[in-house]
């Protein structure tokens, strides 16, 4: 369990920067642009890799189950895991209604996730990793919104970026329904 906390911590940390502008800065100003985006990216990636490597490794030795979330409880993640996508294929370049609507669909999309992934999941392991990241997605939301840095306001109508969205959302979705026992080793649906 100590690397999926070591990669936690390093992953959000790296992506926490934004919010201490004044340690940012002065990252920027002793690497470089081109040194603070390796450092950043050479963090982000161990911690990630941590993050995977340390949740198998407590998956297969460490399991501890806290409590037994109720069926029905899969059924919310199953459900919530669609807008989680849709909110996430609202970040490309394209105004559109949704993406004016979620103001920062990444943070929107990170939320979700780990919303529905704390409900269905009961054990240790999964608490600290779902719940780190929806605790930093708040923050972040919250850093973000006292930077002005909130997307813009919403269109009056949907557009056909907005068709594209839940289209593109609902296609990512189904296909992680199918390679989520492949790629995470945890059947969604059967």
């Amino acid at each position: 369990m100590s690397l999926l906390i070591l990669g936690i911590i390093l992953f959000l940390g790296a992506h926490s920067l934004p919010m201490v502008r004044e340690t940012r800065a002065g990252l920027l100003a002793k690497l470089g642009e081109g040194g603070f985006k390796g450092a950043y990216s050479l963090i982000s990636l161990l911690g990630f890799v941590l993050i995977v490597y340390g949740f198998h490794t407590y998956r297969a030795e460490g399991w501890v189950q806290v409590w037994s979330p109720p069926v029905w409880t899969r059924h919310i993640t199953i459900s919530l895991m669609w807008f989680a996508f849709v909110a996430l294929a609202a970040m490309g370049p394209k105004p559109s209604r949704i993406k004016g609507w979620l103001r920062h669909p990444m943070l929107v999309a990170i939320k979700i996730w780990a919303l529905a992934h704390l409900l269905a999941n009961g054990d240790l392991g999964g608490m600290i990793l779902f719940g780190s990241f929806l605790a930093w997605a708040v923050v972040d939301r919250i850093s973000v919104k006292k930077r002005g840095l909130l997307g813009a306001e919403p269109q009056a109508a949907f557009t056909r970026s907005d068709a594209i969205i839940v289209v593109a959302g609902t296609v990512a979705y189904v296909a992680m329904m199918f390679a989520h026992p492949w790629l995470i080793g945890v059947a969604v649906v059967g």
